[in-house]
């Protein structure tokens, strides 16, 4: 193929997109304003992990990991599967987790529910009483600023060209504009900058909207064996995609560094700034809860960052209606780093006009009910 392709954004999603058409031997073009893998990709968790909250994400998310499992990794991407334990407090939250676990296994997703017992036994750190967990062996962790390079390295081998420092004004069918006056044209432009893509996009579709969401997040002293699974309360999905403006859960991840990862904290339309001492300590406060010789470590360091979120809690894949030739990779929220694989192949299969291996409708620009 000699066709060429702007991506814009050198997040993770879109150094996926990049390499995936680089690939496919599409003369790529990466435009980044700052530096790759700067802003939400390096503020994220890292977790690439399987999500049903619908229908559409359980499929992306699914073929993600899969894409994940399919490659080799450098070691400085820190990967780790280390399985995910969803965490049921009582005895409602375990019905749901066994109720998930008679669903996935009639998908063929592994998965194994623990009593108690079981859960005390798999994680020590997790404090008494609790009433279970659905454990996901196949989950992962990984390092995103390392994995985000990584992508490009391989983009660049394949014969991608990136130029950091060039910010993107606007792009149209076809073609981009930056801020040093220049319009440069392409066979196909996908914009995957994160909260800056409506701005960017020229004409802009009224349904094209994603929202800021900020979130804190916390990592540890060292503590070597503290954790080995990544935790997830089994209200996190409830608590993530609620309808509170501002929201609390407990999620940790074990780093290959031993040190602890800690989130989440969720508030819709705040722009990221200094770090909310108060919302940190409840976020802490309930991470404590579940493990609570967390009490005994020191936090090291804390930060905030921003998702980009959809109303629907569904990424944009696809093109702008009547602008057949841009496209966008944009508004994954918490999962950009999961999905971003999958998102890439989904932008790829169709740029090249193949059958995407997932029904790739839910994620269109004009989304109807398909996914509903």
């Amino acid at each position: 193929m000699s066709a060429s392709a702007i991506v814009v954004g050198a997040g993770i999603v879109g150094a996926a997109c990049a390499e995936a058409l680089a690939r496919d031997g599409w003369d790529v073009r990466i435009l980044e304003a700052r530096r790759p893998a700067h802003g939400v990709t390096a503020a994220g968790m890292g977790h690439v992990l399987l999500l049903d909250d619908s229908e559409p994400q359980l499929a992306l998310t699914r073929l993600s990991r899969a894409l994940w499992d399919a490659r080799e990794w450098p070691d400085d991407v820190e990967r780790e599967i280390c399985g995910t334990l969803w965490v049921a407090a009582d005895d409602e939250e375990l019905e749901h987790a066994r109720a998930k676990a008679a669903d996935w296994g009639a998908r063929e997703l592994p998965s194994e529910l623990l009593d108690g017992s079981a859960l005390r036994k798999a994680e020590p750190s997790l404090r008494n009483g609790l009433a279970g967990a659905l454990r996901v062996p196949g989950d992962s962790v990984v390092y995103p600023p390392t994995a985000t390079a990584h992508l490009i390295e391989c983009a660049r081998a394949h014969g991608a060209r990136l130029e950091c420092g060039v910010a993107v004004r606007r792009a149209g069918d076809g073609w981009a504009s930056t801020d040093d006056g220049r319009r440069l044209e392409a066979d196909a432009v996908v914009v995957a900058a994160g909260l800056a893509t409506p701005s960017l996009i020229e004409p802009c579709p009224a349904g094209l909207v994603v929202r800021p969401k900020r979130g804190h997040l916390a990592i540890t002293e060292r503590a070597p064996g503290f954790l080995r699974h990544q935790l997830v309360e089994l209200s996190y999905v409830k608590s993530a995609h609620g309808g509170a403006a501002t929201s609390v859960a407990f999620n940790a991840q074990p780093r290959r560094t031993g040190q602890v990862l800690l989130g989440s904290s969720r508030e819709l339309d705040v722009d990221a700034g200094p770090v909310d001492a108060a919302l940190l300590a409840r976020m802490l406060a309930r991470a404590v809860e579940y493990l609570p010789g967390l009490a005994e470590l020191a936090v090291v360091r804390a930060w905030t960052g921003l998702r980009p979120a959809t109303d629907d809690n569904l990424p944009f894949l696809g093109p702008v209606p009547g602008a057949p030739r841009l496209w966008v990779a944009a508004g994954h929220e918490g999962v950009g780093i999961a999905t971003s694989l999958g998102s890439a192949r989904l932008v790829a299969d169709g740029l090249a006009g193949r059958e995407p291996p997932i029904d790739a409708r839910p994620f269109a620009l004009e989304r109807g009910s398909v996914h509903v």
